[in-house]
């Protein structure tokens, strides 16, 4: 948007602390090159234009604001004369994309100095040669260690994800391997009892019967109901008393085995009359080898179900066999979050899922959106965790309009008011040093915000502390890296 001319006086632009220290010589050229143009109440220029002009407030009200999402959120509004904004970063060219990275606005009739961008770079150069090398080796140091932290960062993510990958997949492989050797040693007993049975004088229909028992038994165990305490023990009772009644040695060992495989008083009497009398206690031996078999079986199932499960989810978390950019739910996303956070969560703190599953999948970068939930379930668990370790991790999805809510809450001391503007700040930490880079909540903004044309904030009080992402249903895929720097 064009404003109305004015002249331009040295002396006014010389007043400005921006120009205070030029010569009259270097002031005229200012205003030879440059102009003051008066705007009336409206927008002056827009987020993501090409940055054409510099400019500096000699007197009115501007405010600047960013895309968020699809509104226009306020980033600062000042009358303070001298303030400047607009083609910040001419001064290095080419090197990086020359847009306005925020949207400026006047609420009422405002005069500025205006200065051509390329104008302003070939002053810049000319009059402070050593200004702009330090500018410049601020400008892209500051990128190149962002990036090199960001990606430490992701490194020291990545080792807390192996550990507590490490240990979750432990238990089951551990649990496996012991099931497979009293399987081995289950499986030998059952062939001594087999060879009792077989030495003894059983017809061929009476053999058949306990195969078929046997059979049946193995049917049973995979189809065992779930009992309350309360039944189980009043079924062990009267298991334990058959098995005494028919001269069943250690019947009380048996009894639990049984019950747990879903058998009753009705099956052993089955049994009973399919042998003689002298040969039920080895009949009764042999299958609680096969109902022992038979649970150990299905505990190696559990066990490897459960590592293929791990595995699918840490191939979810890491989105190693996606597209970058995808339709994704989610809660498929938290859920893996969740299991691969699990060891690093501990079980002192309670985790609630408020799902709504009815919200539907946004177009997203997956693997960036895990970083995302890292970060802040990581930032709650140490909340939590310098509260006295106990406590309690929300997770809650729900559409909020056009666009999918994803809170993390937890009950920890909070986020004090004197800091919450700033812990979005890139190498802003409260952790000591070396604990933290500072670049978590950062990140996590960026990727949410200019990757994702979403919303990051938080809500805070001591013992309810909400991290909200907000990402809208419809959005563009993008590699946009906006730069976060405001000048005003």
């Amino acid at each position: 948007m064009s404003g109305q001319p004015m002249p331009c006086s040295p002396q006014e632009v010389g007043a400005l602390f921006l120009f205070e220290k030029l010569t009259p010589e270097q002031l005229g050229q200012l205003c030879s090159v440059g102009r003051v143009e008066k705007f009336e109440p409206g927008p002056v220029y827009t987020e993501g234009e090409p940055a054409t002009c510099f400019y500096v407030m000699i007197e009115g009200t501007v405010v600047l604001s960013r895309r968020v999402g699809g509104d226009d959120v306020e980033v600062n509004r000042t009358s303070q004369r001298g303030v400047y904004s607009g083609a910040m970063q001419a001064y290095v060219g080419d090197r990086v994309p020359q847009t306005y990275n925020n949207s400026m606005r006047v609420t009422e009739p405002s005069r500025f100095f205006v200065l051509p961008s390329d104008a302003f770079a070939s002053f810049m150069q000319e009059w402070f040669p050593m200004a702009v090398h330090l500018l410049e080796g601020l400008f892209f140091g500051a990128k190149t260690t962002q990036r090199a932290i960001g990606q430490r960062e992701r490194l020291l993510a990545l080792g807390s994800l192996s550990a507590g990958l490490t240990h979750e997949l432990n238990n089951p492989a551990a649990a496996a391997v012991r099931a497979t050797s009293t399987l081995r040693e289950r499986v030998g007993k059952m062939r001594q009892k087999l060879r009792v049975i077989s030495a003894g004088s059983f017809s061929p229909e009476v053999l058949a019967n306990l195969i078929d028992i046997q059979d049946r038994t193995a049917e049973r165990v995979a189809k065992a109901p779930t009992l309350s305490p309360l039944e189980a023990s009043d079924r062990e009772d009267a298991l334990t008393d058959w098995l005494d009644d028919h001269d069943i040695t250690e019947g009380w060992r048996m009894a639990p085995t049984f019950v747990q495989a879903g058998l009753d008083v009705d099956w052993l009497d089955q049994v009973a009359a399919a042998v003689d009398e002298d040969l039920l206690p080895s009949a009764v031996g042999w299958l609680n080898y096969t109902v022992e078999t038979e649970l150990l079986l299905d505990e190696i199932v559990d066990s490897t179900t459960r590592i293929s499960h791990l595995v699918d989810a840490a191939k979810q978390y890491s989105q190693l066999d996606r597209a970058p950019y995808q339709v994704a739910d989610v809660h498929e996303l938290l859920d893996s979050t969740l299991l691969m956070l699990s060891g690093k969560i501990g079980p002192r703190i309670k985790v609630v899922k408020e799902y709504d599953r009815t919200v539907p999948k946004v177009p997203a970068y997956p693997a960036e959106l895990n970083q995302v939930w890292t970060n802040l379930i990581d930032n709650a668990v140490q909340a939590i965790g310098g509260a006295g370790g106990d406590g309690t991790l929300t997770v809650r999805t729900a559409l909020d309009h056009d666009r999918v809510l994803v809170e993390f809450r937890d009950t920890g001391p909070g986020v004090p008011q004197e800091i919450r503007g700033r812990i979005f700040d890139p190498f802003f930490t409260t952790k000591p040093v070396g604990e933290g880079t500072g670049l978590g909540l950062d990140i996590s903004w960026r990727i949410v915000v200019n990757k994702h044309h979403g919303s990051l904030h938080v809500e805070s009080e001591p013992g309810d502390t909400r991290f909200q992402v907000l990402l809208p249903l419809t959005a563009a895929e993008s590699e946009t890296d906006t730069s976060s720097e405001e000048s005003v």
